[in-house]
């Protein structure tokens, strides 16, 4: 399921045009973009919760030349799944 299939499907359950359905899409990503941006942790009841994760500096090896280097320390966007859609994975 991509951008449009989303869209589409929120058109057909609530009833307003693809073209408004896209926009609210786009602007849900938007402002989860925005909030994890900030570091803060997005929960959605019933979905699950998006949560910033810093990983720090740390060796590792070029996997062309097998030489070490040091790979850069990041943030992640982690998510983590409620209750209820793990129960709907597995059965």
């Amino acid at each position: 399921m991509n951008n449009n299939d989303l869209a589409e499907a929120i058109a057909e359950g609530a009833g307003v045009t693809k073209t408004d359905a896209r926009k609210i899409v786009d602007a849900v990503f938007a402002a989860i973009g925005d909030a994890a941006a900030k570091g803060e942790e997005i929960s959605l009841n019933g979905f699950g919760k998006f949560k910033v994760k810093d990983t720090p500096e740390r060796e590792g090896r070029n996997p062309a030349t097998g030489e070490a280097m040091t790979i850069k320390a990041s943030r992640k966007l982690a998510f983590t799944p409620a209750k209820a859609v793990k129960d709907k994975l597995n059965g």
